[in-house]
């Protein structure tokens, strides 16, 4: 399977995921110059950027190993554009973290969920 398919097969269990948390999906893969987030949604009152990153093997690391301190800046950067457009204001929002690892076991990935990883 291609690294572009991994990643999207990771982002459709990650929004399912979500969803049976309470969390309502507003928007995959929002882009703008400069930056993407994959899912933006809503978890009761906060509006939240979810990064997600899906491995097949851990020949280049585990998920959670590529949230760099660069990606957080860009990531950050982009939600404050989307927060511009949708006019949040000063309302809550925060920055989550998904982990789907399908290295042990293709048929059944470990998913992880980080909240706030930046605070």
């Amino acid at each position: 399977m291609s690294t572009v398919a991994v990643g999207n097969k990771g982002e459709d269990l990650a929004c399912k995921y979500l969803q049976k948390l309470g969390y309502q999906i507003l928007e995959k893969n929002y882009r703008i110059r400069g930056g993407e987030i994959d899912i933006v949604a809503k978890d009761k009152d906060y509006l939240v950027f979810i990064e997600v990153k899906t491995r097949s093997s851990h020949k280049f690391g585990l998920p959670v190993e590529a949230m760099t301190y660069w990606k957080i800046k860009h990531l950050l950067k982009t939600a404050q554009f989307y927060i511009q457009k949708i006019k949040w204001g000063d309302k809550p929002y925060r920055l989550d973290f998904i982990s789907i690892d399908f290295a042990e076991n293709p048929d059944n990935p470990n998913i992880e969920l980080i909240k706030n990883i930046t605070g």
